[in-house]
């Protein structure tokens, strides 16, 4: 599908649907695009802007999620016709249409309360599952924002969940329908089944060449090679130019560094810490003075809680942290009081603090040196390799010049033969296949940009289209599927035989007799079945689909085919559980909020900067 929309989005007409999708985003409320509203606002709701930093991060986050969907990353003329910008579009506008109106009627939360939310957020959890600073900014810097703009998220959130409950919070689903979603979701069913498999029927023989001929033609579209494309990568980036000779520090540069850096270089004590609490107090004998932590926890039949190696700033128990840091040697313990009763605190690990010896510091210290030499030479070794494409050199050559390493890959559109190459992290596949499969044998390949310091070069040196598949390179595959194919036959005329012996009023369980098949009796099973690879859901799907007394075959997850007989059916009693009447309360709710949200951003109107959205998507140079 990729394929078709590339191709169709490099011609003229595919162009110019681009250009009438960005002006006509109409089908996302989105009718009155203007020329400009400032180089950093890309839309407007009423007096709320839309930033283009904003739209880029939503939209880049869009294109992830399709990528990893279909395995590949649109181009943005793709994406154009996928409709993906006008989606983005949409969601910021509900956004910000519901951010204002809860302004305007002075409806915000605290710093107080926003504090409390990101110390209960678990992604911010530290080893002891309470916040960590330290956790929290590594997880702001690697989804790109910045505290501010976090913060401002969190309190557009607050502000429509606010909105939302104080709007539709008392919506009471009709009784009826929690009624019907009861019996849908509790009804259950009895049924008595056999299986059958490859072995329920005869032996097939084994086909002749001339069965195997005919088959191939008839499933030629099962028995192709993909194109493949194979191309000698590159990447350059300052990590990889920092493990190169040519940027190693000497000896004493390295030493001077340390010496520069010494006071800094310093590690934090740390310690393994365990915990056992004392809920029966008799289990204090067990903690002699001068014993070991681990044996006595033992002897007292009592399973320690590890806490793993710690700081005694990571240690938010002040009397732990206490404790634990007063031991004086590895093995030793001391016991404080608990909520619960007293808590033996053991160490069975200590790690010293202070300087860092130079031999220590060493590994990183050359890292740091190199790399801040490779960041240095970056763009200058990025102009020439820029400089010796343009002069058609060969990446193989180019490689070889800077000593960077270098692969020759097969790829095929799933871009997974990369991962031959490390250099190019898993996320950024998507992005190198699509380029390679956009670009032409024996013309220069463009620049995979990954970000301003990663970029991928490559020469396409061969296409091998995908073909047809002949007989002698898949026989064994085409034997086998024929084989399959004609069991599968032979399967379902016996289940057809069956049904229309049961049509005939014989009973289940001498159909099944007569066959050497046990009919086996399920327990009551729900729509989800049983949970096992027999009466899933699938199977349990058509079990439901008909009444008592019913019967009928299908397909279990092991691929075999079972034939069922309903022998009971038990209506769901009484009142649904909380999980039914949430459910539809919340739908119901749901419902009525977006349909209030489409109506307030109808209301307040969007405007469109179309300059800054074709910039943003290099509309204007596709275009060229």
């Amino acid at each position: 599908m990729l394929k078709l929309m590339r191709r169709f989005a490099s011609t003229w007409l595919g162009k110019l649907l681009g250009g009438l999708l960005l002006v006509g985003m109409a089908a996302f409320g989105i009718s009155n695009v203007i020329v400009d509203l400032g180089s950093n606002t890309l839309a407007r709701v009423g007096d709320d802007d839309i930033t283009t930093a904003q739209f880029q991060r939503a939209y880049q986050q869009q294109l992830n999620q399709f990528a990893q969907q279909t395995g590949q990353m649109p181009t943005n003329q793709q994406a154009m016709q996928f409709g993906i910008p006008g989606t983005v579009i949409g969601q910021l506008a509900s956004d910000a249409a519901i951010n204002h109106l809860a302004l305007s009627y002075g409806i915000g939360v605290s710093d107080a309360q926003l504090a409390v939310m990101v110390r209960n957020d678990p992604n911010f959890a530290g080893n002891l599952g309470t916040f960590d600073r330290g956790q929290f900014e590594s997880v702001l810097q690697q989804a790109g924002y910045t505290e501010a703009e976090y913060f401002d998220l969190q309190s557009r959130a607050a502000r429509r969940e606010q909105i939302a409950i104080g709007l539709f919070d008392g919506v009471t689903p009709p009784k009826t329908a929690e009624n019907l979603l009861n019996r849908y979701r509790n009804d259950t069913r009895t049924v008595e089944y056999f299986t059958l498999n490859a072995t329920s029927v005869s032996d097939i023989p084994d086909p002749t060449d001339a069965d195997l001929k005919a088959y191939l033609t008839a499933h030629q579209t099962d028995f192709r090679t993909k194109e493949t494309r194979t191309v000698d990568v590159m990447a350059l980036t300052p990590d990889l130019l920092a493990t190169l000779p040519d940027y190693q520090p000497s000896e004493d540069a390295i030493k001077a560094e340390y010496d520069r850096t010494k006071s800094s270089l310093t590690k934090t004590e740390k310690r393994d810490i365990q915990q056992v609490v004392l809920s029966d107090p008799s289990k204090e004998q067990f903690f002699k003075p001068g014993t070991n932590f681990l044996d006595d926890a033992k002897a007292a039949g009592l399973t320690p809680t590890d806490f793993g190696s710690l700081a005694k700033t990571d240690v938010t128990d002040p009397s732990l942290a206490d404790a634990a840091f007063g031991i004086p040697s590895e093995g030793s313990f001391a016991i404080i009081a608990g909520v619960g009763g007293k808590r033996v605190v053991g160490v069975t690990k200590i790690e010293g603090g202070g300087t860092i010896s130079y031999d220590e510091a060493k590994p990183r210290l050359v890292k740091t040196l190199a790399l801040a030499k490779a960041k240095a030479a970056y763009a200058d070794v990025q102009d020439q390799v820029e400089s010796l494409r343009a002069g058609l050199k060969p990446i193989k050559d180019i490689a070889a010049r800077f000593k960077l390493p270098l692969a020759t890959v097969a790829l095929t559109n799933d871009g997974s033969e990369l991962s031959a190459y490390p250099a190019i992290a898993e996320a950024d596949r998507p992005k190198v296949t699509t380029a390679v499969f956009a670009a032409k044998e024996s013309k220069l390949a463009p620049t995979v940009a990954i970000s301003a310091t990663d970029n991928v070069y490559f020469d396409l040196t061969k296409v091998d289209p995908a073909r047809d598949q002949t007989l002698d390179e898949v026989k064994d595959k085409v034997s086998a599927a024929w084989t399959a194919a004609k069991t599968d036959d032979a399967l379902k005329a016996e289940v057809a035989a069956i049904i229309k012996e049961l049509d005939s009023g014989k009973s289940f369980q001498d159909v099944a007799s007569e066959r050497n098949q046990f009919a086996t009796i399920s327990p009551p099973i729900t729509r989800d079945g049983d949970k096992t690879s027999v009466l899933g859901q699938q199977v349990a799907a058509q079990i439901f689909a008909s009444g008592a007394n019913s019967y009928g075959s299908t397909v279990d997850t092991d691929g075999e085919y079972l034939v069922y007989h309903v022998t009971d059916v038990t209506p769901a009693q009484g009142k649904g559980d909380k999980n039914i009447a949430d459910f539809l309360m919340n739908s119901q709710r749901n419902g009525l909020y977006s349909e209030f949200i489409t109506g307030l951003r109808d209301e307040q109107g969007i405007k469109i900067n179309q300059q800054a959205l074709s910039q943003t998507l290099n509309l204007d140079q596709q275009a060229q």
